[in-house]
């Protein structure tokens, strides 16, 4: 009898903890994915609105896209939980794990090379004449976002390690937001030279710009390519069943639009390279 009485009252304690971690696997019913503005508003629901459907079938819940203005709003949007997943550039990544407890799930891979990572390029405008870094001296110049890698952390660093101040060496610095804007500017003639990277560059041919209106003058070693993550206190299966998605995506359409080859997987560890640049940066600008 105390036998059965001890099995009665392990078999609830049981019931009780399954049911217990049932509810705290319980999935939202809409999620939000964030995406930082590489592009406007307009190329960003283009080029991501097909792996935001795909997503939402893949899951069988609600994904709603979520544009933010920079790419600091969409660090702070996860961070005050109004965005649960999202697209990042390595170094906003740094910067989302640190202060919205970011997880990395999968690495962005380059249609192009093939690689899981990019490159960061300085292009001007083709018949500027400006087809060196010695060339821009006094010229204008757009760097894209202070959380953007190559659009600020990568040319910044190489500038530094060739002692070049970007406030002293071009007559004006500006920051464009995006990737799109920068390429844009340079086209119009309104900036003389700005970082950028290859696959953003690329994301805009045939319809914001063509390859022989530009000089690319500088090319980067290759940089980790972007990272999808999310918020660590999602429910472990939703960010398993996330990565799957992810991983699985294979849409011919959708990928053309995103100009990259899919996604593979990436954990935390891939972007300890672009920390020992943020600090290589720091150390650079403390001498």
């Amino acid at each position: 009898m105390k036998l059965i009485k001890k099995l009665t009252v392990a078999s609830i304690a049981l019931g009780l903890a399954s049911t217990s971690m049932f509810a705290q696997e319980k999935w939202p019913e809409k999620i939000t994915f964030g995406v930082i503005p590489v592009a406007g508003s307009t190329s960003m629901k283009e080029n991501f609105g097909p792996l935001t459907d795909y997503l939402s079938k893949s899951l069988g819940i609600k994904v709603e896209m979520k544009l933010a203005g920079d790419y600091t709003g969409v660090i702070t949007g996860m961070q005050h939980k109004h965005i649960d997943v999202a697209y990042l550039g390595p170094k906003s990544y740094v910067e989302a794990a640190k202060r919205a407890n970011a997880e990395a799930l999968v690495v962005e891979v380059d249609g192009e090379s093939g690689l899981p990572g990019y490159r960061g390029t300085i292009i001007t405008k083709k018949g500027s004449g400006l087809k060196s870094l010695a060339d821009l001296k006094g010229k204008t110049w757009a760097f894209t976002s202070s959380q953007s890698t190559s659009g600020t952390l990568v040319p910044t660093v190489m500038f530094s390690k060739a002692g070049i101040n970007p406030q002293e060496y071009f007559s004006k610095v500006v920051y464009s937001g995006g990737h799109e804007a920068s390429i844009l500017t340079v086209k119009a003639g309104r900036i003389d030279a700005a970082s950028t990277n290859n696959l953003d560059f690329n994301r805009g041919l045939g319809k914001h710009w063509e390859k022989d209106q530009f000089n690319v003058i500088w090319t980067s070693d290759l940089i980790p390519g972007a990272p999808v993550a999310a918020r660590a206190d999602l429910p472990t299966s939703l960010k398993m069943a996330l990565k799957g998605a992810f991983l699985s995506y294979n849409d011919p359409k959708g990928l053309e639009k995103l100009k990259n080859k899919g996604f593979v997987k990436g954990d935390d560890s891939v972007y300890d390279s672009v920390r020992e640049l943020i600090e290589l940066k720091n150390k650079l600008k403390n001498k």
